[in-house]
């Protein structure tokens, strides 16, 4: 049994799961999923820090971002640099980072998440990505610094604003990139201000529109860096 068929297998005996067609760059990723998020939620892990289970869906910042991966169209991403993921959620982005040949750890707040980023590397390009938990609140002392930071459509909760510049300030090499995708989300004034205070800048911001039948909106991507 593969890799693929045995995290899939392991997957479908313990969530309710579907697998959804999108398009990245000129061909097409399978992404295994939670049916509903809705069944994943916990009063325990809401209670504890307010913890829902975003990471159950895919976002369109992260097909956003997949794609700018595969058109090679992130300066910061072409060559073999050191990258983690915050927020992988189910590894869409993870899986193009690593499709466009960076060296990615890919990072939650939740196990499932994980579990479902290694599935789906393993799905679409044969190889397991290598993940770890991360709290952002209390960064593990040896996760080392990286040369690129990817994360898309994390500041849905205001604490994150100023949260993600001091983990910036501790996971990035002096001359390396943040890559933010972000729908527009009411906190990103604030985030972009506590950057700025943190001793960073934003050195390109782009907007790509999105549509997806009846829904549409534009992504802004954050280019960061000291």
């Amino acid at each position: 049994m593969s890799c693929a068929e045995e995290l899939t297998a392991d997957l479908e005996r313990r969530f309710r799961v579907v697998t959804e067609t999108i398009r990245v760059g000129a061909g097409f990723f399978k992404v295994l999923r939670p049916d509903s998020a809705d069944d994943l939620i916990s009063e325990e892990d809401f209670v504890g820090d307010e913890r829902l289970p975003y990471w159950a869906a895919i976002w369109p910042s992260s097909i956003v971002i997949a794609n700018e991966l595969a058109a090679a169209a992130l300066n910061v991403a072409r060559g073999p640099k050191r990258t983690i993921e915050l927020g992988c959620g189910i590894g869409v982005v993870t899986t193009a980072a690593m499709k466009a040949g960076l060296d990615v750890l890919a990072t939650d707040y939740y196990e499932p998440a994980l579990e479902f980023t290694r599935a789906n590397t393993c799905r679409n390009i044969g190889r397991e990505a290598a993940t770890r938990m991360v709290n952002w609140r209390d960064l593990p002392a040896d996760l080392g610094r990286f040369d690129l930071i990817l994360a898309s459509d994390v500041l849905y909760e205001r604490e994150y604003a100023g949260l993600l510049p001091r983990v910036f300030d501790k996971l990035l090499q002096f001359d390396g990139h943040a890559v933010i995708a972000d729908p527009g989300r009411v906190s990103t004034p604030a985030f972009l201000y506590a950057c700025k205070g943190a001793g960073f800048k934003v050195v390109e911001m782009k907007s790509v529109p999105w549509e997806d039948g009846a829904i549409k909106q534009k992504i802004d991507i954050y280019t960061i860096a000291h």
